[in-house]
Formats: C-alpha cells, structure tokens, sequence
C-alpha cells in the first residue's frame, strides 16, 4: 500500500509537470501566432517637451514652499491650469502655422548602427510636416563601427537637408569615426566641453590561424574567382599582394571619409584633423569639429522658451531572440570597449 501511495504520489507530479509544460507551450504558440498576424510594425511616440519643463517648473515652486502656502498655491495653479486649458482649445485653430517647431530624435549607436531601422521611421515621420522655418535636433552619442552603416545613418540624415531644414546635432559624450561622420551633417554641431569628437580614420584588424593549422598539419583551401575576391584571410597564408591591396582599400575609404566630412564642413582643415585622433569637445572647438560648447539639456531648455518642442521616438516591440541578439551585441561592444582600454592603458580608447 505504501508503495502505492507513493506511485500514486509521482503520477500526480509527473502528470501536473506534463499540464504545466502543455500550458506554457500552448502560451508560446499563442503569442508566436499573435505576432505572426500583427507583424513587428512599430509605432510613433510623440512626446510634447514644453509640458514636462512646465511640469517641472511647477513641482521646483510648489516644494520651495512652506506646507500652508503650498495648499493655496496649488488651488492658485488649478485655475490657472484650467484657464489655459480653455484658452488653448479655444485657440487651437486660429493659432499661426508658422511658429517654430523643434523635433528631437535620438540615435545611440553601435558597430552596426542598428539604431538607423528606428531613426529612418522617425525622419519620415517629421518629413511628413517639417518645413523649412522648424528644426531637428539629433541627440546622438556614438563612437562608430561599420563603414555602410553608419553611412546609411548619415544618409537618412541627409534627407534632413535636402528638404533644407535645420539640423542641430548635439553630442553629450561621444561622436568619433562613424558617430563624426553623422555629425558633420548637422548645420551645427553642439558638444559637451569633455565629449569625445574626432576619429576621422578608419581601421581593421582581424586574427590569423594559418601557422597553427599548418603546425596541426590541417589544410585550408580557399576558392575564389577574380583577382582580389579575397585579399586577407582568417585561415589561409596572407601574401604581401594581399596586403598591399586591403591597405589600398583601406586608404580609398579614408579618402572617401574625408571628401564627405570636408564637404559639409569646410571650414575645418580637413589634413589636420583626419589622423584618426580624438580630442576633447573644448579642443575639438578650436579645431571648428564642432560650432559650440553646450549640453543637449542646456540647448532644448532654450528652446522651449520660444519654440514647440517635440520628442519623437519610434518603438518598434521586438521578439525574444531580437532581444537576446541586440543584449549579446550590446555586451561585445562593451567588452570590446573594456579591453581595448586595457589594452592601450589609456581613457583616450577611440585614438
């Protein structure tokens, strides 16, 4: 009897171990259906900067007074929020179409500038109404990564400037190499005094295996068809040919990053500057790499005395493994970051 009891015991586990899991599955399945039939569309967030200084402003007075004098304060604040209320709707259809309009997108970047599949909704959305007489100001904070990529972000600003409207780009921290070359697309270029501006080089460095295949007595064939198909090689013996031809490619993709940033701001001296070294944003001003010294704070809070200032965020809901993905490279980058400063013993890691 006690044997059965204690079989009995392990069906009921096993069997409500097996519902669990059905469960879950079933929850799985579902959402995969789901999303399957909404698709991974995204959508617009726009968010009105105006009303959260406002906001603030109110909350700063209100705890600077004394306990009775705030009871009074806030009724003083409803009416008069009730009263604005009134007059805005009252307003909303006579108010001028011409009055300044300031869109705020932000782009943080990685190797792959995956940020870019985001930015490219935002700057179509503000195309769709942006003028001439509005401006955009990109908060942007990169230290580069691949040259198409980061060529596609700065193309997608360009679109900007082909509709000659505005473009601020203001820098907190970081625009070097491919972050610099989004940059220079900007009419102005704003940076902290210590962010970090410059990088204009480009690099590459990849590891090769061949003596230890050889030492282990393993073959490696590479077949290609034309000349240079492949010029350097993980595995296979590298010639001088070889060499010679990546750092050839190398110098005609410096090149063609120098035209473009000596396009957009000529007044640099662009020999100068492009040695792939970095400076400081109070540095990097008396090199003309950037028109003034100011955080992305200091700038918005100036313009939303006088302009509407919007936040503009495209949110597109990702799946698990794209979030499992965008983690793992978020983390490479990171320790790729972490060991290149270790490397080179110094805080300047981007030089």
């Amino acid at each position: 009897m006690e044997f059965l009891a204690e079989y009995g015991l392990f069906l009921a586990k096993t069997v409500t171990a097996i519902v669990g899991f059905g469960i879950l599955v079933a929850i799985i399945t579902g959402a995969s259906q789901k999303n399957r039939q909404g698709g991974d569309k995204g959508q617009l967030e726009i968010n009105p900067l105006n009303d959260q200084y406002d906001d603030i402003s109110e909350s700063m007075s209100m705890a600077l007074l004394d306990p009775a004098a705030q009871k009074a304060e806030a009724k003083k604040l409803r009416k008069a929020q009730k009263k604005k209320d009134k007059l805005q709707r009252k307003n909303t259809q006579s108010e001028p179409t011409d009055k300044k309009r300031v869109f705020v997108i932000k782009f943080n970047g990685n190797v792959s500038a995956s940020a870019v599949t985001n930015m490219r909704e935002e700057v179509t959305a503000i195309l769709t109404q942006a003028t001439a007489n509005d401006e955009v100001v990109v908060k942007l904070e990169s230290s580069g990564g691949m040259v198409h990529s980061y060529g596609l972000a700065s193309s997608q600003l360009d679109r900007l400037r082909k509709q000659n409207i505005p473009i601020t780009i203001c820098v907190d921290k970081v625009a070097a190499s491919g972050g610099y070359m989004m940059a220079c697309v900007g009419d102005k270029i704003l940076a902290a005094p210590f962010a970090v501006i410059g990088s204009i080089g480009v690099v590459a460095q990849l590891p090769n295996f061949h003596r230890l295949l050889k030492k282990n007595d393993v073959d490696f064939e590479l077949l290609t068809a034309g000349e240079h198909k492949r010029t350097l090689t993980i595995f296979g013996e590298n010639t001088d040919q070889g060499r010679e031809k990546f750092i050839e490619d190398l110098q005609d993709t410096h090149q063609l990053f120098k035209s473009y940033v000596a396009e957009r701001r000529p007044q640099i001296d662009i020999d100068k500057v492009a040695t792939g070294e970095v400076w400081f944003g109070s540095r990097a001003l008396d090199l003309a790499l950037v028109d003034e010294l100011m955080t992305s704070d200091e700038y918005l809070t100036h313009c939303a005395k006088q302009s509407k200032v919007y936040e503009i965020n495209y949110v597109q809901k990702k799946k698990l493994p794209q979030r499992l993905g965008i983690a793992a490279e978020e983390s490479a980058d990171r320790l790729l970051v972490k060991w290149w400063g270790r490397l080179t013993n110094s805080s300047n890691i981007y030089k």
